[in-house]
């Protein structure tokens, strides 16, 4: 009986051995899991991107807050008080001093001097230069009647004589065309805009000339424009005119020509080329003249 319970003792003591050893080897799994595996504080819960999360009051440090800047003054500008400054005018061209006319009766020198200023010495000594103004005023006047005040004639006379070409029809010699190209020279070597310029320089003591005849003030412009019209309507003949001798003169054969008036028979006598450069100066006198 004994050797019985003794086996039984022992196991009994074994099992209680081994459940004393695994509760010791669970309580000890215990402290090290605790020990180990500590629980944390639980995550705080992410803010969306524009809310800035809030820290722990331990750990909260407030940002220094930056002192305002001192408001600068502007600063102030003494001004000077605006005054309106009228602008400046507008600076002309001095105007060209012009020299006061002298009286009709002491102009000769003057305008033969203005007119030295075109032309050289060898045409001037073919004006005459006496009374000039007056007698070129009653010169034109006549002209623009188709007549030739020969008393008035405001150049001298050609020394050289009419000649004509004998045979069996007697025709005006073209060599006395020639004596005429001294004058046409004079004429035609000042421009149109000379010759209205020196005309106007002088118009007063033109309208003054032409009023001692008994005409009005201003109009001898129009007579000097109508005696231009009759010289430019002289026709111009195609080839050499017959002529009839009357004593010491001479007439045209065909009676269109001898009527015409004598201012434009006369041109008729300087030749044909001449007279075209003479019709050429006269054309473009008349349309400066008109500009006016």
């Amino acid at each position: 009986m004994s050797d019985k319970s003794d086996g039984l003792d022992t196991q009994d003591k074994s099992k209680k051995n081994l459940i004393f050893a695994v509760i010791v080897l669970i309580v000890l799994a215990a402290v090290v899991v605790f020990i180990l595996f500590k629980p944390t504080e639980p995550e705080p819960v992410r803010q969306p991107a524009h809310v800035t999360a809030q820290k722990s009051v331990n750990e909260y440090k407030p940002a220094p807050v930056a002192e305002p800047e001192p408001i600068k003054e502007p600063e102030q500008v003494n001004e000077e008080p605006k005054v309106n400054v009228p602008p400046k005018p507008i600076e002309k061209a001095p105007e060209p001093v012009v020299n006061p006319l002298p009286t009709l009766d002491e102009s000769d020198s003057n305008v033969y001097a203005k007119i030295n200023e075109y032309l050289p010495d060898t045409a001037m000594s073919l004006l005459v230069n006496d009374d000039m103004i007056r007698r070129g005023v009653v010169y034109i006047d006549n002209l623009a009647q188709g007549k030739l005040a020969k008393k008035h004639n405001p150049i001298v006379q050609p020394e050289e004589s009419f000649s004509v070409r004998e045979g069996e029809i007697l025709t005006i010699d073209p060599n006395s065309y020639e004596r005429y190209t001294p004058y046409v020279k004079i004429f035609t070597s000042m421009s149109s805009a000379q010759i209205v310029r020196l005309y106007n320089e002088y118009t007063p003591l033109i309208n003054e000339a032409y009023s001692e005849i008994g005409y009005g003030e201003n109009e001898f412009n129009n007579t000097l424009i109508d005696a231009i019209d009759l010289l430019l309507d002289t026709p111009e003949p195609k080839g050499a005119l017959p002529l009839l001798r009357d004593s010491v003169t001479y007439q045209y054969a065909f009676s269109e020509w001898e009527l015409l008036p004598d201012a434009q028979k006369q041109l008729l006598r300087t030749g044909p080329e001449n007279m075209k450069q003479i019709k050429s100066v006269l054309m473009r006198v008349k349309q400066e003249l008109e500009k006016q």
